[in-house]
């Protein structure tokens, strides 16, 4: 679909799964097609999170269906330099456990860059790559990624457009956006080798995927704005056939979604009107209640002023629908504090409430919401955490080895005796000490990072005051991988998740709807829950019980989306930056920083400031703080 400012045709669909099927239709139906005229299909190849989708559904399609890849040859667009094939972080192995050994691709026309050549064979190894996709007669498909800065490939901003396959030095935000997958930026190489741009512009169909709203505004730069090379991706404005596939949230930012009634009359329905009076109020610097019939007219919405009457009534009923969102008691007031004219929560007439809060991480609970989380505990609410997932991969091999070794000290120094201390600690000192950044550590290495996040957990919910038989670790099947890449939902993640839900039969749960965390373990947690709660929706308890999703360590809902916001005093925001600095591990440097280098307290206090100075500006009370929620409607993101 072409809209009239987009210069990039852009498909948005309402989930990434569908964006993946309806890329892997064209993918088997160009095989069919070639196959049939007993032909040649040349795919061009990416890695990353947002191809997955895609490489899996072909597999099915494979294992299931049949589909043949035998006339199949494929060229990858990078690698990272020096790179082994065998390693986590390779491309080549990436390929391979996600696509290369589950089908019948005959091993020699799959193409990968290699980097494991010397340095100085780089040059001669990138024209013999050219030359090869040349002698197939050119990459028919090519299937891309994007990164913030709007790479393709690793083409890194300032790369010329008609730039060809070269080792190319990696900028800062690349190698801090890969930071994640190596196990801090230190470790992620300097170089890689890739595809130029001109080579990509070559291939006769381009397919780009976008998920998420990390990926928004990058998106809309590249759609929408001029070509540059400071934004490699713009020069696919130049592709005849090219075709963005984005999410919903990944396609956030376009004016068709944000401002679609500057693009053609459209249908005010409330949830428009609320928007597009949030913006006006923004843009021009006026607290909503101050805005003119002139206001709206220069900005555009003259049919909305047309449709709905004077500036002053749709002020009006934007301003109270945002008021009405602003509540102290997130779990309900008891009937002593309740008064004539106050708005009625879900279920008010139960308090107090049973509640679960589900933390993806070990800390998602106090970072995103930690004041909400205080207020609940002493409004006298029934609050219970899961914990989700251990966390382990996010502690630094230095703090596992001075636990290791405190407990050494610790038993020798009380004349303890425990059979295989000394050999467990031997095990660990030899083992931190010679391993290779990245690598995916050993059993017991894992259950002592596992169990330095648990104590810490504890400690920060203590600090929010819920009791220690409130605390429930989980320990999802999905995440014990020890690598970053993790494995999909069983029927074994749902099940210990249902059985919670079943045995505390909670008034309201609390999950993470902040997506963009650099593994998309959030994502994954959140569809858990989600699951779970669709296989419990005919049950009794379910009915008086609501869903809110939470953000804040990655990303924030927009006051347009929040449905409840909780304000919170300079007080409670201290006690939540206590909470949050009980998790040690985590403090001063993560490990998985993702995209923001700040730390985890600052993000979250800057996040909840912004919020609180945003309802300001609009004209409502003027807070230290907010925490926003936005409360699930039971249909959406089931395979996030």
């Amino acid at each position: 679909m072409t809209i009239s400012n987009e210069r990039i045709p852009a498909r948005i669909f309402s989930r990434a799964s569908e964006a993946s099927i309806a890329a892997a239709d064209e993918i088997e139906n160009l095989i069919t097609e070639r196959a049939a005229a007993g032909e040649m299909c040349v795919l061009g190849l990416v890695t990353g999170s947002s191809p997955t989708g895609i490489y899996e559904e072909l597999v099915r399609r494979h294992r299931e269906d049949g589909l043949s890849f035998k006339n199949v040859i494929t060229f990858n667009l990078d690698e990272f330099f020096p790179m082994q094939a065998h390693e986590l972080q390779s491309v080549n192995r990436f390929m391979h456990e996600h696509l290369f050994d589950h089908i019948d691709l005959p091993a020699e026309q799959i193409h990968i860059p290699k980097g494991n050549i010397p340095k100085e064979e780089v040059s001669s190894f990138c024209q013999d790559y050219e030359t090869s996709i040349r002698e197939t007669g050119g990459i028919d498909l090519q299937i891309l990624g994007i990164n913030r800065t709007g790479h393709i490939g690793l083409n890194e901003p300032g790369s010329d457009r008609n730039s060809r396959t070269r080792m190319i030095t990696l900028d800062g935000v690349t190698r801090t956006d890969a930071a994640s997958d190596f196990f801090g930026a230190e470790n992620v190489p300097r170089y890689s080798i890739t595809l130029g741009v001109g080579t990509i512009l070559e291939a006769k169909r381009i397919v780009l995927l976008a998920f998420g709203e990390g990926k928004a505004k990058i998106i809309s730069k590249t759609v929408e704005g001029y070509a540059t090379s400071t934004i490699p991706a713009t020069f696919l404005q130049d592709h005849p056939n090219t075709t963005f596939f984005l999410d919903e949230a990944a396609a956030s930012n376009l004016t068709r979604i944000q401002s679609p009634w500057l693009l053609n009359e459209i249908e005010w329905d409330p949830t428009t009107i609320r928007r597009a009076v949030i913006d006006l109020s923004e843009d021009v610097g006026k607290a909503i209640l101050k805005l003119t019939d002139a206001d709206y007219n220069e900005q555009g919405l003259q049919d909305l002023l047309a449709a709905h009457g004077s500036a002053y009534d749709i002020n009006l009923r934007v301003f109270r629908d945002l008021q009405s969102t602003i509540t102290g008691w997130p779990g309900g007031k008891p009937e002593h504090e309740k008064k004539i004219g106050d708005r009625p929560g879900h279920r008010d007439d139960i308090f107090p409430k049973r509640v679960i809060i589900f933390s993806p991480h070990p800390d998602d609970d106090v970072i995103s919401m930690g004041g909400t989380l205080i207020r609940l505990v002493d409004q006298g609410h029934e609050v219970h955490i899961a914990y989700q997932t251990s966390g382990n991969i996010a502690v630094f091999d230095e703090d596992a080895l001075r636990f290791s070794e405190f407990v050494e000290d610790f038993c020798r120094e009380f004349k303890i005796h425990t059979e295989g201390l000394e050999q467990l600690e031997t095990h660990v000192d030899e083992f931190l000490r010679n391993k290779i950044p990245g690598n995916v550590d050993s059993e017991p290495v894992q259950r002592i990072k596992g169990l330095i996040r648990r104590g810490e957990a504890r400690e920060g919910a203590r600090c929010c005051g819920v009791r220690d038989e409130h605390l429930h670790f989980l320990d999802l099947p999905f995440y014990q991988t020890g690598r970053v890449t993790k494995s999909p939902i069983s029927d074994a993640d749902r099940q210990i998740t249902l059985d919670l839900l079943r045995k505390i039969k909670p008034h309201q749960i609390y999950a993470a709807g902040d997506l963009s965390d650099p593994h998309g373990t959030h994502r994954t947690c959140l569809s858990v829950i989600l699951q779970s709660c669709t296989a419990c929706q005919d049950e009794d308890w379910f009915s008086d019980c609501a869903v809110w999703l939470y953000r804040g360590a990655w990303q924030e809902w927009a006051p347009h989306e929040i449905e409840m916001a909780v304000p919170l005093s300079p007080q409670e925001v201290a006690r939540k930056r206590a909470a949050i600095f009980k998790h040690e591990s985590q403090k001063d440097r993560a490990l998985f920083p993702g995209s923001d280098v700040r730390e985890f307290w600052q993000r979250a206090e800057a996040r909840n400031s912004e919020t609180a100075k945003r309802y300001d500006s609009l004209g409502l009370a003027e807070y230290a703080a907010i925490e926003g929620f936005v409360q699930w409607d039971g249909k959406t993101g089931l395979d996030l």
